[in-house]
């Protein structure tokens, strides 16, 4: 396969070059790197003072070894979510011979449904490693250190700011930067094959089931049917996947009703003086937000690939489009920080809302065992609801419908929100972190080993659009407006590649036919 890469050598193109240095973002970048280092310094500080939840009831070097570990893994977690969504369109035999373990992982992400399964199971992982993280680093009560200010104590510990920047910077942050540019380089390593193993297994268990009844019931009332690229289950399989579903189904209700009793009672953390239906409204609000954040970062990565035409015609589609990939397309890591930011606050919020804390007296909730209230105080199961319902749903919906999610209004509007605040810089350090490990690593972009989509497309290198409608959430393959079409016209579809296109194309124009003639009319003159 050679022959069909763009470029042989990394020498031959320029290196990442994420992280600019004119003088207004050298500000941006030096301040937010101070930030973060003080940041660092306090949670080791208060690992190492005993005034965690872990470092408090064990050693302080447990506390230290969980943390840094968990921390690690969660770079992995987060990297190889872009790297595997946005590769999934490309024909992974033009990298077979320069990313060979990045090939193997996409060679499994391709088949069937797994990429679904995939961003299921790292999902929960993520919930799982920031809860091991905070439980490892985060202030257990009154903090007492090195003689702080209470103002700074408040900000950094009692807002969280500490937390959010040690691990949204570190953990999160500077590899979903350099995976967002640099996917190929990002997953081929072992590390990445470790992580989708795990990920795949943790969907298995069908914890998580529910995510799938929910993306079915998405699709029927916008008219889709729901299908998969899998062979229908039959007998044993089919039992076990609909067993997990159910299972799924009622830990997902059980959580909600505690969550929903929670907040309509004010047995929770969040602040006094707020009335609970208020509590409940703030919580719908920031699950909704939290939820078309993440189904964003998922339809960027998939259209970040595909060819400018193939993006939707669409007026907010285009918008999207033309800001998110202008110029060398840093707007999408720049998204991913605006983005990352503000999950991890509406997070924190929803943390505050949820979290059951019992009055005085009150007793336990349900009148369950004393064990059973520990673990509802935990704010587990208001993470667990908000994992299904506010995250993997809505990944799911958006891995289905990449085009439509772009076509949104609110789309265009959460994305330049999430840029003014990465234009802030007060994440910055993300991307100094990032070129440091692009450069150590010598990452280089995509564009050095497979070219652009619109090279790809003019040396018919195999991409392969359909590949990203995968899971549950996938449409039928003919468009809505052709679904009662001629038998002919089917079997056409399925023998014909240019008839197949053809009918693909169209869908992209809105089924639009006279649009659609307009713009190949149009083309050979915008060509030259």
């Amino acid at each position: 396969m050679s022959d069909t890469k763009p470029a042989e050598t990394k020498a031959e193109v320029a290196d990442v070059g994420l992280l600019k240095w004119d003088p207004f973002n050298a500000f941006k970048n030096v301040y937010s790197t101070c930030l973060l280092l003080f940041s660092v310094v306090i949670v080791m500080g208060l690992i190492g003072t005993s005034q965690t939840g872990l470092s408090s009831k064990t050693n302080p070097a447990v506390a230290y070894i969980l943390c840094w570990a968990a921390l690690i893994w969660l770079t992995s977690v987060e990297g190889t979510q872009g790297s595997f969504v946005g590769l999934a369109p490309i024909n992974p035999e033009i990298y077979k011979d320069s990313h060979p373990i990045a090939y193997l992982c996409n060679k499994v992400m391709v088949k069937g449904d797994n990429l679904d399964r995939y961003l299921m199971g790292r999902q929960l992982m993520v919930c799982c490693i920031v809860f091991i993280i905070n439980m490892s680093a985060g202030p257990a009560g009154d903090v007492e250190l090195w003689g702080l200010s209470e103002g700074a104590k408040t900000a950094f510990f009692g807002v969280g700011l500490a937390m959010i920047f040690f691990t949204a910077m570190i953990g999160q942050l500077n590899s979903q930067v350099n995976a967002s540019v640099c996917m190929l380089d990002y997953c081929d390593n072992y590390f990445a094959v470790f992580t989708m193993w795990v990920a795949l297994a943790i969907e298995f268990t069908g914890l998580l089931h529910s995510s799938y009844v929910i993306a079915m019931l998405v699709n029927k009332c916008a008219g889709a049917e729901s299908t998969s690229k899998e062979e229908p289950l039959e007998g044993n399989a089919k039992a076990f996947y609909w067993a997990r579903c159910l299972m799924s189904l009622v830990i997902l209700s059980f959580c909600g009703v505690v969550t929903v009793y929670a907040l309509f009672t004010g047995q929770t953390t969040i602040w006094e003086g707020i009335p609970p239906i208020l509590s409940f409204i703030i919580f719908l609000i920031l699950m909704s937000i939290v939820g078309m954040l993440e189904g964003m970062q998922i339809a960027f990565f998939a259209c970040a690939k595909l060819r400018a035409e193939e993006r939707g015609t669409n007026k907010f589609a285009k918008l999207t489009a033309g800001l998110l990939f202008k110029g060398d397309g840093n707007n999408l890591p720049g998204f991913m920080i605006g983005r990352q930011l503000t999950v991890v606050s509406c997070m924190f919020f929803v943390a505050r809302v949820t979290s059951v804390k019992m009055a005085e007296g009150a007793g336990n909730m349900f009148g369950v065992s004393d064990g059973t209230q520990k673990l509802f105080d935990t704010g587990l199961l208001g993470a667990l609801f908000l994992t299904i319902v506010g995250s993997i749903a809505w990944q799911l919906v958006a891995a289905a419908f990449p085009i439509a999610f772009m076509s949104n209004p609110l789309t265009y509007i959460l994305l330049r929100i999430a840029l003014a605040i990465e234009f802030t810089g007060i994440c910055n350090g993300a991307w100094v972190l990032a070129a440091i490990h692009a450069k150590l690593a010598g990452f280089q972009r995509d564009e050095a080993y497979i070219g652009t989509a619109e090279e790809r497309a003019a040396k018919d290198m195999g991409d392969d659009y359909e590949k990203l409608q995968v899971g549950p959430g996938h449409m039928t393959k003919l468009p809505a407006y052709v679904q009662n079409a001629p038998k002919s016209l089917i079997e056409l579809m399925e023998t014909d590649e240019g008839v197949k296109e053809f009918v693909r194309q169209l869908s992209l124009h809105g089924g639009d036919l006279e649009k659609y003639v307009e713009d190949l009319k149009n083309k050979p003159q915008e060509t030259a």
